[in-house]
């Protein structure tokens, strides 16, 4: 009984103990629990206000965004551009390296047919027959070619071009320069010392060649040429090489009256010339409008003249007619009434009235002042035809 008393006390005291034990955990535990729900709530609240925070940042980088997709798909085109465009370029590239080729070529063909002194004269003369015509002169009207003439130690001379100048002057060109020394001072195979030696060589040959043209004297073959002949160097590049190898080289020529020219100089010359001869036709055309003006102000005053003279003829016959109607009245008429009351007649006489309209008078000072000019005049073919108006003024008058 007693141990039945001690294990009922036993399980409760145990029973105690243990509800107390668990109700011990179940306190830590709530504990425990309510610091864990506390923390995750906390860790809510934080995670809510990181997602509202990145959410702020990608409003605020979603313009960022969307500008670099457009410089990535710009970046894009541009690359794609790029490959093409410097595909292009090698083509080009490889198009030009031609033509370089082809025009070295034709540079070698054409430095070696120029090699000729006939082949340079002969290209010499196309260039400046280009060079006259795109200044818009005509052979044969503006200028000559291959004049024959005789200087005055009767020397013959035939330049190539002889220009014609307002006033019946001339202007001599030749154009034979020498090119020899600078078109081989254009091979590739040359040093800087070589095709600076070439080149002073070609300012050499054209100081000579001016030297040649000085003794020649074409202004003493033409007597109304300035004394000067025009040297045409069919090439701007040959006479700038020259003159860059011999600076003294114009001044020399200018001393020996020898115009240096080059294409582009020349046809600023020849335009002038074209100017000139403008001027020279539009004075001409004002002198003969001059001329013409005075003839036909001198006619218009003889026309003025011989309106006045049929003015007054015109009255004179009104004034006879007038004088006649009043002799026809005074004298006529009385005897012919006289008949009409012995009943000679039975028609009655008309009635014959004066004219009392007269001829308008001159009133422009130009027609009197030409009535009392009596210095001669233009006659116009009116003073064969007054006769014959005033005939028909007769006609008219006898009719009348």
């Amino acid at each position: 009984m007693e141990n039945l008393i001690g294990l009922v006390t036993g399980l409760v005291l145990g029973t105690a103990l243990a509800w107390a034990w668990l109700r011990q955990a179940h306190a830590v535990r709530s504990a425990a629990l309510l610091t864990e729900r506390d923390l995750l709530r906390e860790r809510v609240v934080d995670l809510e206000a990181a997602v509202s925070d990145d959410a702020q940042t990608a409003s605020v980088l979603m313009p960022l965004q969307d500008a670099l997709g457009r410089v990535e798909r710009q970046v894009t085109t541009l690359e794609r551009d790029r490959v093409e465009q410097f595909g292009e370029l090698a083509g080009r590239l490889t198009d030009v390296a031609a033509s370089t080729a082809a025009l070295r070529d034709q540079t070698a063909s054409l430095a070696g047919a120029l090699n000729s002194s006939t082949t340079r004269g002969t290209w010499g003369e196309v260039q400046l027959r280009r060079v006259l015509e795109h200044a818009g002169m005509l052979a044969h009207c503006d200028f000559d070619e291959q004049v024959s003439a005789s200087t005055r130690h009767d020397a013959r001379v035939r330049p190539d071009v002889v220009v014609r100048l307002p006033g019946d002057k001339v202007l001599v060109i030749d154009s034979k320069a020498p090119m020899t020394a600078f078109m081989a001072a254009q091979a590739d195979e040359l040093t800087a010392a070589q095709r600076s030696t070439k080149l002073v060589e070609h300012a050499r040959q054209l100081r000579g060649h001016i030297d040649g043209l000085a003794a020649k004297e074409y202004w003493s073959a033409f007597s109304t040429t300035p004394e000067m002949v025009v040297c045409f160097v069919p090439g701007d590049a040959i006479l700038v090489a020259a003159l860059a190898a011999d600076p003294g080289l114009l001044d020399r020529a200018m001393s020996r009256r020898i115009v240096l020219a080059s294409p582009s100089t020349l046809m600023a010359l020849l335009r002038s010339v074209a100017f000139a001869w403008q001027q020279e036709a539009l004075s001409g055309s004002a002198r003969e409008l001059l001329a013409l003006g005075k003839e036909l102000y001198a006619r218009l005053a003889t026309l003025g003249r011989h309106t006045s003279e049929m003015g007054a003829a015109l009255r004179r016959s009104v004034e006879t007619y007038n004088a006649m109607v009043g002799s026809l009245e005074s004298r006529v008429l009385v005897t012919a009434r006289r008949m009409s009351e012995l009943d000679l007649t039975a028609d009655p006489l008309e009635v014959v009235r004066p004219v009392e309209t007269a001829a308008r008078p001159l009133t422009a000072q130009e027609l009197i002042d030409a009535l009392d000019d009596d210095v001669a005049r233009p006659q116009l073919d009116l003073d064969v035809a007054a006769p014959q108006r005033d005939s028909s003024v007769e006609r008219r008058s006898d009719t009348a």
